[in-house]
């Protein structure tokens, strides 16, 4: 089919919205608009109307209509067929259907027309396509705004945790009768948090400003008066600077990328970081998988510089493993051990390191996939569908927490009624929001039943699923840490973080 033009008009030929696909004057779509009421008849229903050179294909839709022109030579069925996408999504954003909600409209009116056609050919998209393409809406961006406040509220706590702590030691030192703790200067650059903590707070101290003070309860000299809360969070973020956390001002930050926890953390914490995008067809089968993960490496005590971290592969997979340019590749690939190469140098201290990568990719095999969604909508009666959604854990050795699945609706209002269900669900605007707080081994399969009118099939996808999760899909795992002269075992703590930057299900 050719497909000229796509208009949104009146009963009396007054174009509101006219998009047009092939090259042609204003005047000749004028000239076109304004003959189609004339071409209309009454005491019966038309879907389309011919002149001599083209084919007018056209809908009521209450007081206005949604009319294609097209070339005489095109199919009648094809035209049909676009005429009815089309004439679903005018309601998608006009609610009102009327004359001032089209004009209100008109640009996503005309970005949803491109969608549908180019160059006068019809694409191969549905409702729930143009919907997406045009609110262009990103569900890893909604992901990573989560994370990311989570991230700047726990910074926050532990900051003000932290300034506390501090104001406390203060507190006693003072009722101890003993000065603040000072050093003679930083050394080599390895000195306890407490002497560098010292050190960078005493400038800072000399040059605030005179503010309103309170007195606390002391036995001792007046030297043990607190500054203002805006002092007490300088000095503690001078302290955060000297022991290597990077702090952009001296006012607290409002934004911090990527803050790892650091409660319960020992002089050497590892970090297992895991991401996945992965995109599966409806009927189970892999489209697209990528797993990505890395190790980080974070020592806050100068004598545990020099160690060996062992590491335990376990995944029988093709797991492609690359280890960072400063750390010996023998050793890890014979013996599993990450240490440097040189092994007099120490890993740098109070920062993340990255020492080893791990990627995984093209794994078409349905049981790579760490959790499998099933969704089976059919046909009910009066327009509407039957909708039954299951999930599955495919890797036992898995725990996922708080599994979101974003299911979407069909436009307009239907109704929705929920029959079946495990965790709890919402609705929010077109879509469904299944919740289920935890998937394991024990709790590994579940489902969700519901009743849309009036839907078609096609629109309820694509699905969308996040979690977090402290088990790694990767069978890699830390057995110990040791020191590099003697062997001699060393207390560590480790976290581990699995999520999915894309899971969906198209």
């Amino acid at each position: 089919m050719v497909l000229i033009a796509a208009t949104v008009c009146t009963k009396s030929g007054k174009a509101l919205v006219s998009r047009q696909f092939v090259e042609m004057t204003k005047a000749r779509i004028e000239g076109l608009l304004a003959a189609f009421p004339k071409l209309m008849t009454g005491g019966r229903q038309h879907t389309f109307v011919e002149t001599e050179s083209v084919r007018y294909v056209y809908q009521p839709l209450d007081k206005l209509y949604m009319l294609l022109i097209t070339t005489k030579a095109s199919n009648i069925l094809e035209d049909l067929e676009t005429l009815r996408l089309f004439s679903r999504v005018v309601p998608e954003y006009c609610a009102q259907l009327t004359e001032a909600d089209v004009l209100n409209q008109a640009f996503n009116l005309l970005f949803a027309f491109d969608e549908i056609v180019a160059l006068g050919y019809r694409e191969s998209v549905n409702l729930a396509q143009v919907r997406s393409f045009v609110e262009m809406d990103s569900h890893e961006e909604k992901i990573y705004q989560a994370v990311r406040q989570t991230q700047e509220r726990e910074a926050a706590n532990r900051m003000r945790e932290r300034a506390k702590e501090l104001q406390r030691e203060r507190l006693e030192a003072a009722k101890r009768g003993q000065p603040p703790r000072s050093s003679s200067g930083f050394g080599s650059g390895f000195g306890s948090s407490s002497m560098s903590f010292s050190a960078a707070s005493e400038p800072i101290t000399e040059k605030i400003p005179t503010t309103p003070v309170r007195e606390t309860r002391t036995t001792t000299r007046s030297a043990m008066k607190l500054g203002s809360r805006g002092t007490d969070a300088e000095t503690f973020v001078s302290r955060l600077r000297s022991e290597g956390d990077a702090a952009a001002s001296v006012t607290v930050p409002t934004k911090i990328d990527k803050a790892p926890s650091t409660t319960n953390n020992k002089d050497v914490h590892l970090r297992f970081e895991e991401r996945l995008s992965l995109t599966a067809g409806r009927d189970g089968d892999i489209q697209s998988f990528e797993l990505s993960g890395l190790l980080t490496l974070r020592i806050s005590n100068e004598q545990f510089g020099r160690i060996h971290v062992h590491v335990d592969n376990k995944d029988t997979r093709p797991l492609q493993l690359q280890t960072h340019p400063n750390v010996d590749k023998e050793a890890f690939r014979s013996e599993g051990v990450v240490r440097l190469k040189q092994a007099q140098r120490p890993f740098p201290l109070h920062s993340d390191v990255g020492v080893l990568k791990w990627r995984l990719a093209h794994a078409h095999d349905e049981r790579a996939a760490p959790l499998s969604v099933n969704c089976w909508p059919s046909e009910g009666t009066n327009g509407g569908c039957d909708v039954n959604i299951e999930y599955e854990l495919e890797q036992d050795h898995l725990v996922l927490s708080d599994v979101n699945i974003i299911i979407p609706l069909p436009s307009g209002n239907p109704s929705v009624v929920v029959h079946q269900w495990e965790g709890s669900y919402t609705q929010k605007g077109r879509s469904i929001i299944w919740n289920i707080p935890v998937i394991n081994r024990q709790q590994k399969t579940g489902t969700l039943e519901f009743t849309v009118s009036p839907a078609i099939p096609n629109d309820f996808f694509p699905l969308n699923v996040s979690w977090t999760s402290d088990t790694s899909l990767a069978l890699l795992a830390a057995t110990k840490v040791t020191q590099a002269e003697d062997g001699s075992p060393v207390d560590y703590s480790q976290e581990i973080s699995f999520h999915a930057d894309k899971y969906e299900i198209v």
